[in-house]
Parts: C-alpha cells; structure tokens; sequence
C-alpha cells in the first residue's frame, strides 16, 4: 500500500499489476473502481488524479473450532481486513 501512495493514478496501476502479491489483484480492482467513481460520480479530471491515502484496518474475525485429538478443540481465526483508498486531485 505503501508503494502506491503519493503516486499518479497511472504510475499505481503499472506497480499494482507487476507486484507479484496476493493483494496486488485486490488493489488493481480497487484502484479501478475508485477511478470510475471520482470521474462519474466526483467529475474529477483523470490526469490529475493521485493516490492520496492507501491504508488497511483490521475487519471483523470470524472464529471457528477446529476439532483435536482427545475431544479437544483449538480456535481458528478467519481474519478480514477494510481497505481504504483515497483518490485526489493534484492542484
């Protein structure tokens, strides 16, 4: 997320996609949806488009038992995360 903060909005696309992550796919759709949404909904000029903000916050855990030996059972936890990503114009 680091990598594409402060940057322009086509300079984010080309690191999101050649960043060999599990994440990077994630981000390609996002970037692309928060595109669409500053130019249709915002009206906002797509060559001055920036990357404002890029962050990740914990979601909510979903918690599961996993059974064990001798009638035991450990806790799984399925972690999510809220990402959020603030597209700007550059004056």
């Amino acid at each position: 997320m680091d990598l594409i903060k402060d940057k322009g909005i086509d300079e984010a696309f080309g690191i999101v996609k050649y960043t060999p992550k599990a994440a990077s796919e994630i981000l390609f759709k996002l970037l692309k949806s928060a595109e669409a949404n500053a130019l249709n909904n915002n009206g906002l000029n797509r060559d001055n488009l920036y990357v404002a903000e890029a962050f990740a916050t914990q979601g909510p855990t979903l918690k599961r038992l996993m059974p064990r030996a001798q009638g035991r059972a450990n806790r799984i936890r399925k972690r999510t995360s809220h990402v959020t990503l603030v597209l700007k114009e550059r004056k």
